[in-house]
């Protein structure tokens, strides 16, 4: 069998006839017979001429509305995770008792939004951390527009900085 001086993919020897990536090998000009590596996703990200993990935005909400309304939280926090361009892998909300306070996660792909409301102080905390393309900064005046707090205070960290 002769080879040429370049690489060539080997027919795909599946049963529908469809090349997968595990379905493929490449032969070298020696002959040798390889499988392509597959290279993972990279979900750092670079902005800015930096490299990083991801964006953690710390949001607290004073005078805010609705801190012991589940439904409102959920809704919010649904949206919030849209906005961003985030995907939603598990959802858990839990009320304290004693003085109607929630806390709660949303877990991401890209990570996590967590909420920590105190209704009788009109406190909230909300914490957003999130890789990839997503942008956690749009979450806020999403969570503005839900709970409508008279004060805002917000913090911006880059995570895991390279270079």
């Amino acid at each position: 069998m002769a080879h040429s001086s370049s690489l060539a993919e080997k027919q795909p020897a599946t049963e529908t006839g469809i090349a997968t990536r595990d379905s493929l090998s490449v032969v070298s000009p020696n002959g040798d017979e390889r499988r392509p590596e597959a290279q993972p996703k990279d979900y750092f990200v670079q902005r800015n001429g930096l490299t990083y993990a991801g964006s953690h935005v710390l949001a607290d909400m004073w005078g805010a509305r609705h801190l012991d309304d589940e439904d409102t939280i959920r809704r919010a926090l649904h949206e919030a995770i849209a906005v961003c361009g985030a995907t939603l892998l598990h959802f858990h909300l839990h009320r304290f008792s004693e003085n109607g306070g929630i806390s709660g996660v949303a877990v991401l792909a890209e990570s996590h939004i967590s909420v920590h409301t105190w209704p009788e102080r009109g406190f909230a905390a909300f914490d957003i951390f999130m890789c990839g393309d997503c942008e956690p900064e749009k979450a806020v005046p999403v969570l503005k527009a839900y709970f409508q707090p008279r004060h805002l205070q917000m913090g911006h960290h880059r995570r895991g900085v390279v270079g």
